[in-house]
């Protein structure tokens, strides 16, 4: 597992951050900022579960990044893999058969629930759900897509149509045959449950009138983050998801599972999906595949599906389809992931760790309105009022209280990740328990200030 380090950061690294600091604001455009006030941080070194920021300063990575680094910085097999690879073929047209991208379409579907025996390979998370809803499209003949609220899906043209969170907003022009609905989400029904058992009997019956609404003969797909990620890791409620799958396959609507940020063992098992027995006819992947080092993702398809594209030319592909220094990442990160019992070890910290930890922190902290999770997936949410549950920051904007609470983290060593009103726990699926308790003791006192902003 991982552990400490005590990596040295010499000054000739921290000079090199500064120099890469003052290129960056002069030529780098950076993805959701305004680029005049964005001052991003350097990264000058990153191992195990630990960066190191362009003053020298060591902080535990309990972001994972963007969610990704699902095996923790630099794994020693897994850079190897890839320094082996460049030195036979770097890279290689997706047409052609290379070893790297067989082997990992093998360990993948060994992986992926029920039939979904075949890969697509993708550039990353977004495209892997674009294409996930092309072929849907091309297989039913039908157009629209039914996408929850409280979602996102990427960042690229359709895909970022389809989240249903406020970065659809600016490029949505509603013309893309995307249809949102209310998801299961208990901590803020939308359908005044008090109930588990409430939300998922409400839930399911929105979501039926939605699609009868819509016309079934119109809908291609439905697609669902199995547990929503970046919008707030709150978990179905029991019988939500097998009450979802029923529905689809009841109106012949393609169940599309996106585990971009929930699979590869982030929610305790290797998918988020087999914590119901719920197979869909899609499932998206990225991010944890391999964690992250070459930018990869992918759709695994079901036979059904597959069936449609055996003599019709699936209009749809890219340069870098299986990339071989990604393949090679991919099939290193699932080998080490087996060999170091990764995704049982993400269950266990879950379970013995986080878990109650996060509770004894709602029990102690006014500011903390809920906490939810699996695995190494939790999210706190904070609010300025225990009785109402109004967020200590706007939906789809911060507060002064959540950058005094991101501010408390950082000082204390950790790199949070943090969205609206929430803190999310995800680190490395490796981190050693050491690591992972001395990062909640962190939280703690951060939720100290937290408690500063609530209601008198």
């Amino acid at each position: 597992m991982s552990t400490s380090v005590n990596t040295v950061i010499t000054a000739e690294q921290i000079a090199a951050g500064k120099v890469a600091h003052d290129l960056d604001r002069e030529h780098v455009f950076h993805s959701w900022q305004a680029q005049g006030p964005f001052d991003p941080m350097t990264i000058i070194k990153a191992e195990g579960s630990w960066i190191w920021d362009g003053e020298g300063n060591k902080l535990l990575d309990l972001s994972s990044q963007l969610v990704n680094t699902n095996i923790g910085h630099q794994h020693p097999k897994v850079v190897a893999a890839i320094q082996a690879q460049a030195a036979d073929i770097c890279t290689i047209a997706p047409q052609y058969v290379n070893n790297a991208r067989s082997e990992a379409a093998r360990l993948i579907a060994e992986l992926t629930p029920g039939d979904l025996n075949r890969i697509f390979f993708t550039n990353g998370g977004a495209d892997a759900n674009e294409h996930a809803i092309r072929m849907a499209r091309v297989h039913t003949g039908r157009h629209k897509v039914l996408s929850a609220y409280r979602s996102y899906h990427g960042g690229t043209h359709l895909a970022v149509n389809v989240t249903g969170d406020p970065r659809r907003v600016a490029s949505d022009n509603a013309s893309d045959g995307v249809v949102h609905f209310f998801p299961a989400y208990p901590y803020r029904s939308y359908f005044n449950s008090t109930t588990e058992a409430e939300e998922t009997e409400r839930a399911l019956r929105h979501l039926e009138d939605t699609i009868v609404l819509e016309g079934p003969s119109n809908i291609a797909a439905l697609i669902l983050e199995s547990i929503p990620g970046s919008c707030g890791i709150y978990v179905p409620p029991t019988g939500y998801m097998e009450g979802v799958r029923q529905l689809t396959r009841k109106y012949g609507i393609v169940f599309i599972a996106d585990e971009v940020m929930a699979g590869f063992g982030r929610a305790g098992k290797w998918f988020a999906v087999n914590h119901w027995n719920v197979t869909p006819d899609l499932l998206t992947f990225a991010k944890g595949v391999n964690s992250g080092y070459v930018p990869l993702g992918g759709v695994a398809i079901s036979d059904a599906i597959f069936e449609t594209f055996r003599e019709r030319v699936y209009p749809g592909g890219l340069t870098y389809s299986g990339h071989p220094l990604a393949s090679a990442a991919v099939v290193a990160t699932i080998n080490a992931m087996k060999d170091e019992g990764m995704v049982e070890n993400a269950a266990r910290l879950g379970a013995d760790i986080i878990g109650p930890a996060l509770e004894e922190l709602k029990a102690k902290h006014p500011s903390v309105g809920d906490v939810r999770g699996t695995g190494c997936f939790w999210a706190v949410e904070l609010v300025t009022n225990r009785e109402t549950r109004e967020p200590m920051a706007p939906y789809g904007g911060s507060s002064p209280a959540m950058a005094a609470v991101t501010a408390a983290l950082k000082s204390g060593g950790v790199l949070p990740f943090v969205n609206f009103n929430r803190v999310h726990v995800v680190p490395p699926l490796n981190i050693s328990d050491e690591d992972l308790r001395a990062g909640l003791a962190v939280l703690d006192e951060a939720l100290t200030v937290a408690d500063g902003f609530v209601d008198a």
